[in-house]
C-alpha cells in the first residue's frame, strides 16, 4: 500500500497539514496497518517512512504491551471519537533500536469514505517525565512534610516526612480530601480558606495571624506552620503545602516567655526597691538637716538630698513605664524640674524655670540618664542659689535639642553671670566639680558662657561610642 493510492480527506491539503505537524503523526487503517507517517514520526521512532508504511502499528509498541494492544485498538473502533489514548495509564512506545520512551497519544477517527482510519498524534514526554521525577525526588526528600492538593481539595502527592509526621501511610491519604489532616473543629472553615487561595494563588504562608493546627492519624492535634505554593500542572492548578511541626518551638517560646515574665517582675521589684531606698536616704538627709543649726551643713545636706532625688527619679520612671533599659529624657527632665521647683519654693516666687523640651519621646539608656539628670540638678541648683542675689527676679532656662546624632542640653539664666576669672577646673563648689566628671561619663563636650547671665551647653552622642569628651570655657 502506498500513500498516493489512499482516498484521504482533503487529499493534498490534509497530507500537508499532517506532514508539517509539530508532533509525530501516524495514521492506521481498520486492520491496524500504518498508512501514513510524517517527518516527525520518522525522527521520533528512528524508522524511515518506507519502513513504517504497511506495517502493523504494534511494531511501535513495546513487546511487553504488543499482545494486548489489538484489543485496545478494537475497543476504540467500536466507539470511535476523539480522545486521549489510555487515560489513567502510562503509555510507552518503541524506537527502531528497541529502546522504550513514555508518550502521550491523542486518537482521532478519520472518515476515509470506505471505512474509517485513526490518526494518532504521538508526543514524546521523556523530558517532562524527567522533570516530574526530579520534582518528585525534591518533594520526597524535603526535610519538611510536603502535601500536594488538586483543585477539588484531594491529596495527590505526599512525601516520607508526611507519613512520619501524620502517622498515615501514603496509600491511606492519596485521593482523600486534605481535611482529613485538619482537626474536626476546624474542617468547616478550612474549605473556605482553601477555595479562597485557589482563586488568588500566590506563594505565601497560610493563616497569617492565626494559630494553625493539624491532626495525626491517632486524632491528636499539634501546632504547625504551613507554606503554600501554587503549581501549574496539566491537570490544572494544584497547591503544594509545606508543613512544619512547631510543637518544640512553641514549648521553647513558652519557656522563654515565662522566663521573661519572671525577669520583668524581678526588675520591676528591683527598681521599685531602689527607688524606695533612695527616697529613704533622701528623707534621712532631710531629717539630719533639721537637727543642725549650722547653715553651711544644712545646705550641704540639702544638696545631697537633691542629688539622691534626681537618681531616685530615674528608677521611678523605669518602674512606672515598665521599660527597664531606657527613659524618656524629656519626661525625666520635666519631672526633675518640678522637683527642683518644689525644693526652692521661696526662690521660685521670683525666679521662673522655663523648659523647652521635645514634644515626642527622646529615649536614653539608664547609664547616661542618671549623669545627665545630675548635671541638670547641679546647674539649676547653682542658678537658684547664686544667679539672683538679694532677691532679684529672673529666669532659668532648660532646653533639650536633637542635632544630627547628638543631643544638646542647655541651661541658661539671665542673672549676674559667671565672674570674669571663672575656671571650671579650679572651682571649689562640689556640685560644679562633679559636672566635668559627669560629662566624661556621657562621652560629651561642654562649654560655659557669660554675659548677660550664664550659659552652659552640653553635647553628647546618642551612641556613646561616636565621640569623646571635649571641655572648653
Amino acid at each position: 500500500m502506498n500513500n498516493a493510492a489512499l482516498p484521504l480527506p482533503g487529499d493534498e491539503s490534509f497530507r500537508r497539514a499532517v506532514e508539517w505537524a509539530p508532533t509525530a503523526m501516524v495514521m492506521v487503517n481498520e486492520e491496524g496497518q500504518i498508512v501514513l507517517a510524517n517527518a516527525q514520526a520518522e525522527r521520533v521512532f528512528g524508522y524511515s517512512r518506507d519502513e513504517l508504511l504497511g506495517q502493523p502499528i504494534e511494531m511501535l509498541v513495546p513487546a511487553r504491551f504488543a499482545g494486548q494492544h489489538p484489543g485496545f485498538r478494537q475497543a476504540f473502533s467500536s466507539n470511535p471519537h476523539p480522545r486521549p489514548m489510555g487515560s489513567g495509564r502510562e503509555l510507552f512506545a518503541r524506537r527502531h533500536d528497541g529502546s522504550e520512551f513514555p508518550v502521550e497519544i491523542g486518537l482521532t477517527p478519520i472518515d476515509a469514505g470506505n471505512g474509517f482510519m485513526v490518526l494518532a498524534a504521538i508526543v514524546d514526554i521523556t523530558e517532562r517525565k524527567r522533570l516530574e521525577e526530579r520534582f518528585r525526588r525534591v518533594v520526597e526528600y524535603a526535610p519538611s512534610a510536603m502535601v500536594m492538593v488538586d483543585r477539588k481539595g484531594c491529596i495527590v502527592l505526599v512525601n516520607a516526612q508526611t507519613e512520619q509526621l501524620f502517622g498515615f501511610p501514603r496509600s491511606a491519604v492519596i485521593g482523600q480530601p486534605i481535611e482529613m489532616l485538619v482537626p474536626e473543629r476546624l474542617r468547616g472553615e478550612h474549605v473556605g480558606y482553601r477555595n479562597g487561595f485557589l482563586k488568588e494563588s500566590q506563594p505565601r504562608p497560610m493563616g497569617v495571624g492565626r494559630d494553625l493546627f493539624a491532626r495525626r492519624a491517632d486524632g491528636t492535634e499539634f501546632p504547625v506552620e504551613i507554606g503554600l505554593n501554587p503549581i501549574e500542572t496539566e491537570e490544572g492548578r494544584m497547591v503544594l503545602a509545606s508543613i512544619v511541626d512547631i510543637t518544640e518551638r512553641r514549648r521553647v517560646q513558652q519557656t522563654l516567655e515565662k522566663a521573661l515574665e519572671e525577669k520583668t517582675v524581678l526588675l520591676n521589684e528591683v527598681h521599685h526597691r531602689v527607688k524606695n531606698n533612695l527616697q529613704v536616704i533622701a528623707s534621712l538627709l532631710n531629717l539630719q538637716a533639721t537637727h543642725t543649726q549650722e547653715p553651711r551643713l544644712r545646705a550641704i545636706l540639702s544638696e545631697s538630698q537633691s542629688r539622691v532625688r534626681a537618681m531616685a527619679l530615674t528608677h521611678q520612671l523605669l518602674y512606672e513605664r515598665k521599660d527597664y533599659s531606657r527613659v524618656d529624657l524629656g519626661e525625666y527632665l520635666e519631672r526633675l524640674a518640678q522637683l527642683l521647683l518644689s525644693s526652692y519654693r521661696e526662690e521660685s516666687a521670683h525666679i521662673s524655670l522655663r523648659r523647652a523640651l521635645p514634644s515626642g519621646p527622646q529615649f536614653l539608656d539608664l547609664d547616661r540618664a542618671i549623669p545627665c539628670g545630675l548635671i541638670v540638678n547641679e546647674l539649676v541648683t547653682n542658678a537658684f542659689k547664686h544667679a539672683f542675689p538679694e532677691g532679684r527676679s529672673g529666669e532659668i532656662g532648660l532646653e533639650l535639642h536633637l542635632n544630627a546624632k547628638e543631643l544638646e542640653l542647655i541651661v541658661t539664666d539671665n542673672g549676674v553671670g559667671f565672674p570674669p576669672d571663672f575656671d571650671l577646673n579650679s572651682i571649689q563648689s562640689l556640685g560644679l566639680q562633679l559636672v566635668p566628671l559627669l560629662v566624661e561619663q556621657l562621652k560629651g563636650r561642654c562649654s560655659f558662657g557669660t554675659g548677660p547671665g550664664a550659659r552652659f551647653s552640653l553635647r553628647f552622642p546618642l551612641d556613646p561610642l561616636d565621640s569623646v569628651m571635649e571641655t572648653s570655657p
